[in-house]
């Protein structure tokens, strides 16, 4: 690189270098008296040389290989100068015949597109490169040579064969678009299912999941949007307002209810209220400690459990007599419980008529049974399910009492929330799970600060 650098340089000072940046002549002709420094340390080699010259000739040098393709000093006459007859009105075609008018020239939009650089464009190095292509020259190789060995791989023969079974049937050519027999084509209908090969499909990964079918139910058999009674309308009959008053009435009354059983559950008798008996009695429970139906143990006598254990210990072993019996007995215990179920499996030969009522009113608690679950779980399915840690709480109804019912449309006054009434419909048909609102809780405390005007009034 150096070396380069010293050639271009001393090219430039000779006589035939041309300059293409006009400012590097006035660079040359405003140098002055060099300050004398002291090379010889390495420290002033960057603070001290003036290398402005050389970076001015290697920017002259690389604007002239892109714009030129090369230096102007080395190009030949022919490609810098040409020849100018006047004639402008005949241009000369590549095939040497002479075309008049201005329609060989090019427009000048494609002049300014063209490129002036006459340098390629740098070879992309990654382009060429692939991952693992030794591995995958190698696997290349392999196969050329098993090739001209006349062997196959293992997938290339599995295609050959479904080829072969694919040509062996016989295959139905499609009619053209303009037969009269033709079926109708209904642009706006669902696609066909997939005819291509299903092993094909699976090696490509085209073949689309199957889709699970609890992912096409709803969530809840209710509808999105549901319209209040007829006794909630602005102007209801008597009847149906009174039918919706009555059910506002008993979920007031249920509310009530498990109001006053928690409170019930909460309450204490006033039997239970501690008196000074009684905490006189927990205090001194548990100091005196009576010893009641235990009886001391000798100093001769040994536990029960020590008894037992030693007779054991010392009991004789079964003699062979004993054990030929036990193994008699056991044998004609078995027989005698085999004979015993024969016996029920023959008697039952003479119940088959209430056998069968038995096995038909079973089957009967069976349907009913079924018929049951059925009913619950479809009652199940507009109901709310518990999909966190809150339960559902169904809102108020919305109706007015009698006095309260407006006698025109105008003076009608509005109830209720739309966004709220939106949000209990999206929990209750189990779309996102109950909440409440979060609380605020302070970080730091408040502080109360009295002011002086505060304390003037006091």
């Amino acid at each position: 690189m150096a070396a380069a650098r010293r050639n271009k340089r001393v090219a430039a000072t000779q006589s035939g270098f041309l300059k293409l940046n006009p400012s590097l002549g006035q660079s040359e002709s405003n140098l002055g008296r060099r300050k004398r420094v002291n090379k010889n340390k390495k420290k002033n080699w960057n603070k001290h040389s003036d290398i402005q010259d050389v970076e001015e000739f290697l920017d002259d040098v690389r604007l002239q290989e892109r714009s030129t393709g090369g230096l102007l000093s080395e190009r030949p006459d022919d490609g810098l100068f040409f020849v100018d007859t006047g004639d402008h009105s005949k241009n000369i075609q590549k095939g040497g015949a002479e075309k008049k008018g201005r329609g060989s020239r090019p427009l000048r939009i494609d002049l300014i597109l063209q490129n002036d650089s006459l340098i390629p464009p740098p070879k992309d190095i990654l382009a060429h490169q692939q991952p693992n292509a030794k591995k995958l020259r190698r696997i290349a190789q392999k196969a050329e040579q098993l090739a001209a060995k006349g062997v196959l791989p293992r997938r290339q023969k599995l295609l050959m064969r479904r080829k072969v079974a694919a040509g062996s049937k016989a295959k139905e050519r499609p009619s053209a678009n303009n037969h009269p027999e033709r079926p109708f084509y209904d642009l706006w209908t669902e696609p066909s299912g997939v005819t291509a090969d299903p092993w094909y499909l699976e090696q490509t990964q085209k073949k689309l999941v199957k889709r699970p079918d609890k992912l096409n139910q709803k969530p809840s058999a209710l509808p999105a949007v549901e319209v209040i009674a007829a006794g909630g309308s602005y102007n209801p009959e008597f009847f149906s307002h009174q039918a919706l008053l009555l059910q506002a009435h008993e979920v007031e009354v249920k509310r009530q209810k498990e109001e006053q059983r928690v409170e019930r559950q909460l309450a204490y008798k006033r039997e239970d209220t501690a008196t000074e008996e009684t905490v006189f009695q927990e205090q001194v429970e548990g100091l005196l400690e009576e010893e009641e139906g235990e009886e001391p143990v000798q100093e001769g006598e040994e536990p029960m459990q020590e008894k037992t254990t030693s007779q054991s210990a010392t009991r004789d072993k079964k003699t062979e007599r004993q054990r030929k019996r036990e193994k008699a007995e056991k044998a004609k215990e078995q027989h005698r419980k085999a004979v015993q179920v024969l016996t029920g499996r023959r008697q039952q030969l003479f119940q088959l008529r209430s056998i069968h009522a038995e096995v038909k009113r079973r089957e009967q608690r069976t349907r009913e049974r079924q018929a049951k679950r059925r009913a619950r779980q479809e009652a199940q399915k507009s109901l709310p399910r518990r999909l966190g840690k809150l339960k559902f709480q169904a809102p108020d109804l919305d109706v007015q009492l009698s006095d309260e019912i407006p006698g025109s449309l105008r003076m009608l006054r509005p109830e209720g929330s739309i966004l709220k009434d939106r949000f209990k419909s999206l929990q209750k048909r189990n779309m996102i799970e109950p909440r409440e609102r979060a609380k605020f809780k302070r970080r730091h405390k408040l502080k109360y600060v009295e002011k002086r005007a505060f304390k003037a009034i006091t």
